[in-house]
């Protein structure tokens, strides 16, 4: 397996040996500033490690915190996992939203070799900010951090770790709505004459008084027509999303991002970039993306996600698929899509484990996540296998026991990883969908034609061969293809050309397919191309 990936490295340098490289074209040269762009731009194609701090690591103080957990709230051992619980009318909410495992932001420090380890990029942290539940979804203040995580010093040590080792922070940003028992929202709803009335839609005609989000009596809706508001959230110096970016965020994952709608995502971007060039505003957009991603970076990508399920449960035809995603690119662009979080499972969508219980059809699910255009998010816990279905079952406590490096999913896990790191077109590649019938297959390329990865998946249970038209006009004939993924093994497919390639997947097997030029002797029919 390390000799395969490590092959890619390799390949471009043994095709052109010492020959002096061939001018480039005007067209060539254009191409080559594009990728080196998209290689710099550490938003594209990053790998995406997303936790829950209550969830992810023990506190190495627990018994100087119990009183930050006063009931209703429940303080719950590690070694329980998380169930639904009765709901609570009077605090109108579900029980299962006060029980707390007691991470924090130092523990969660602690644990960035854990996530460094697997070569994740960028760490993405559920709401941090102060609020009642432990998902933090109904935001007291958004300038203060939950006492039960630490302190704005505690998150920007943890910001200032990260970047140590050459990683990334995202923030998730709640700017829908706010917690009912929000000093601001109390407030309002009591004095008409308060301060803080017109930063929601107050009123007999809604039930329970206000505006709240899905008709979620725990989550009144902030009015962001005020322009206070959104001083507040993000266009001020000093407001919640440039605030954050200061202290070392490197972007913000927003929820329910869509209900922003497009100016103020447009806004809310535009005053990001201005805090931090580069950083990355990415939203939870379930709607098809392309038209969104004019106002925002990237999405995290759920029209990708359902293809993607829909394909490896055999729900979707091959052929149906390949142009459904040919159809995504084009629609959305490459250059957001790069961007945009290719998720499988996150605190909302039961684990994969348990999606795809089929563990064949699981590993064909994943490949397929590491090789689309994208950033695979990892759920904390995938790479222990962990498994949970709805809301709250997916969203229990890190199984650090199962921690250990000849776990097979954490094996799996850094094998994905190691591929992409190491192959450049599964990270900024163009995409180009691959005609077939019974397989699901693709081609992400680069300006350099030695760096042309074929992926090709079959989801059925049944064997198949096919030839495939590959259009890349660089790919030289009779140039042997090497599988770099190492799923199936001893894949390798004798020759390539003229512009094809015959191919034997087996049952919910998938073939990652780098081109190896033969050794000629110094010779070299890529000599004159790039």
């Amino acid at each position: 397996m390390k000799t395969l990936l490590g092959l890619a490295g390799t390949l471009t340098a043994f095709a052109i040996g010492s020959i002096q490289a061939a001018p480039l074209t005007a067209t060539e040269s254009a191409e080559r500033d594009r990728f080196a762009a998209r290689e710099h731009d550490w938003r594209n194609g990053a790998v995406v490690y997303q936790i829950i701090v209550d969830r992810f690591a023990p506190s190495r103080d627990l018994d100087a915190k119990r009183a930050l957990y006063p009931a209703p709230k429940t303080l719950r051992p590690w070694s329980e996992t998380s169930k639904p619980g009765p709901y609570l009318e009077d605090q109108k909410l579900s029980a299962h939203e006060l029980d707390f495992w007691g991470g924090d932001l130092p523990s969660a420090t602690a644990k960035l070799d854990h996530v460094q380890g697997l070569g994740a990029q960028v760490l993405y942290l559920n709401p941090i900010h102060l609020a009642h539940t432990n998902h933090k979804y109904d935001a007291f203040d958004f300038q203060a951090i939950s006492p039960e995580y630490g302190t704005r010093a505690d998150f920007k040590a943890l910001a200032a770790e990260a970047h140590r080792r050459g990683m990334k922070v995202v923030l998730d940003g709640v700017f829908n709505h706010m917690g009912r028992n929000a000093p601001k929202f109390q407030d309002a709803l009591a004095n008409p004459q308060s301060r803080w009335r017109d930063w929601f839609a107050i009123g007999p005609q809604y039930r329970g008084g206000a505006r709240v989000w899905t008709a979620f009596q725990n989550l009144p809706e902030l009015n962001l027509e005020n322009l206070a508001v959104r001083k507040h959230l993000w266009l001020d110096r000093d407001s919640v999303v440039r605030g954050y970016l200061r202290d070392g965020a490197d972007g913000w994952r927003l929820d329910t991002a869509f209900e922003l709608g497009h100016a103020y995502l447009r806004e809310l971007t535009d005053a990001a970039h201005r805090e931090k060039p580069g950083s990355l505003v990415v939203g939870e957009i379930v709607n098809h993306p392309a038209a969104w991603l004019k106002s925002i970076d990237a999405v995290m990508n759920f029209t990708l996600r359902d293809l993607l399920l829909g394909l490896v449960r055999g729900e979707m035809e091959p052929a149906m698929a390949s142009r459904l995603m040919a159809r995504l690119v084009d629609d959305a662009g490459v250059e957001p899509l790069l961007k945009s979080w290719v998720v499988i499972d996150n605190h909302d969508i039961p684990r994969i484990a348990t999606q795809l219980p089929d563990l064949p059809q699981r590993r064909l699910a994943q490949a397929l996540q590491f090789t689309l255009p994208g950033a695979p998010n990892l759920y904390y816990g995938v790479e222990v296998g962990m498994t949970g279905g709805a809301d709250p079952e997916n969203r229990g406590p890190m199984r650090w026991d199962l921690v250990r490096d000849d776990h097979p999913e954490m094996v799996w896990t850094k094998q994905l990883v190691a591929l992409r790191q190491q192959h450049r077109a599964l990270r900024i590649g163009d995409y180009r969908a691959i005609d077939a019938q019974r397989l699901f297959a693709f081609e992400r390329h680069t300006d350099r034609a030695l760096e042309t990865r074929i992926v090709v998946a079959n989801p059925s249970d049944q064997p198949v061969r096919e030839r495939l038209l590959v259009r890349n006009a660089h790919l030289m004939d009779d140039t042997p293809m090497v599988d770099v993924l190492g799923l199936v093994p001893d894949s390798v497919v004798a020759g390539f050309g003229p512009g094809f390639v015959t191919v034997d997947v087996p049952p919910r097997g998938v073939l990652v397919l780098a081109p190896r030029p033969k050794d000629l002797g110094g010779y070299s029919r890529y000599k004159r191309v790039p």
